[in-house]
């Protein structure tokens, strides 16, 4: 058993049956690796539910989650047992790389489309959008569409709110954030709204990577970082090679620095430091690459 740091006298420790339950509810419908060792993190982070509804026991809160037939409350528990900690131009040398080298390579074969996959709240397909107007001005507005996903309802409605406080815009470049976001009044001082012109250029939409996905189109960039770290190395392989299957020959790969790819379990080319290749030729080099789609 576990001690569960602050618990009331209502709430019984985490046993280790049950530890295992929840290891086998988020490994199974979310790919989510939770090892021995995490158990005082998931009665820490869990606890709060288990007050909120009034259950004694993990072993009840589990037969909650299994039960609801809406599927809130395992993505509350996925929430709570994760973090979307992200931030604007989060990674600068990514969103550098972006702008002088990937997005030039794709100017002859617009539009494109990028995909922000585990976005989060949101800051990393404003960010990618700020990149490619930053890069191309109006003409990104008409020839660069985000598809930004996450399996976190809660974050994607923060994400399509793109209403975020003054400490998101710290390290941002003055004119940039002026260009970009327009400050509250009254009681939303100290808060800042994305532009209207960038907003329009990101799609949220839910997505749960370890499921088979749905049709997509073939994409220039595709930004999968910081999440694969939840998965064990078989999960991180096949999510990978799908990933890779739904990039255009020449298109680039940009995952979470902790997240360096094994050798020999993908197809992609090594170009930089979490940045990574498909190979094949120069970017759509025939029309067939405009009408592929991705395989589940």
């Amino acid at each position: 058993m576990h001690d569960f740091p602050g618990a009331g006298a209502d709430i019984r420790p985490l046993t280790r049956a049950e530890f295992e339950q929840i290891r086998l509810l988020a490994y199974h419908q979310f790919g989510l690796d939770l090892r021995e060792g995490k158990e005082q993190l998931v009665s820490a982070r869990l606890g709060k539910h288990l007050r909120r509804l009034g259950f004694r026991t993990f072993h009840e809160y589990c037969d909650h989650v299994r039960g609801d037939a809406s599927g809130r409350a395992l993505t509350e528990m996925i929430d709570a047992l994760t973090t979307n900690c992200t931030a604007l131009l989060r990674e600068p040398a990514h969103f550098e790389f972006l702008r002088k080298v990937a997005l030039p390579e794709f100017r002859d074969c617009l539009p494109i489309q990028v995909w922000s996959a585990a976005c989060a709240t949101g800051e990393e397909p404003y960010s990618i959008a700020i990149s490619a107007l930053e890069e191309w001005g109006d003409a990104a507005r008409q020839n660069v569409r985000v598809l930004a996903t996450d399996i976190s309802t809660k974050a994607l409605e923060t994400a399509q709110q793109a209403v975020y406080p003054a400490e998101k815009l710290a390290d941002f470049p003055e004119l940039m954030a002026r260009r970009h976001f327009v400050p509250g009044e009254h009681r939303w001082k100290g808060w800042f709204r994305v532009r209207c012109q960038l907003r329009e250029m990101v799609e949220f939409r839910r997505m749960n990577l370890t499921e088979p996905f749905p049709a997509l189109p073939k994409f220039a960039v595709i930004f999968c970082r910081n999440v694969m770290i939840y998965f064990d190395r078989a999960t991180q392989a096949r999510l990978v090679n799908r990933l890779a299957q739904c990039l255009e020959a020449g298109g680039y790969l940009f995952t979470g620095h902790s997240e360096s790819l094994l050798r020999g379990s993908h197809a992609l080319e090594y170009v930089r430091p979490a940045i990574y290749r498909k190979p094949g030729g120069s970017p759509r080099t025939t029309n067939h690459a405009r009408s592929c789609r991705c395989a589940p």
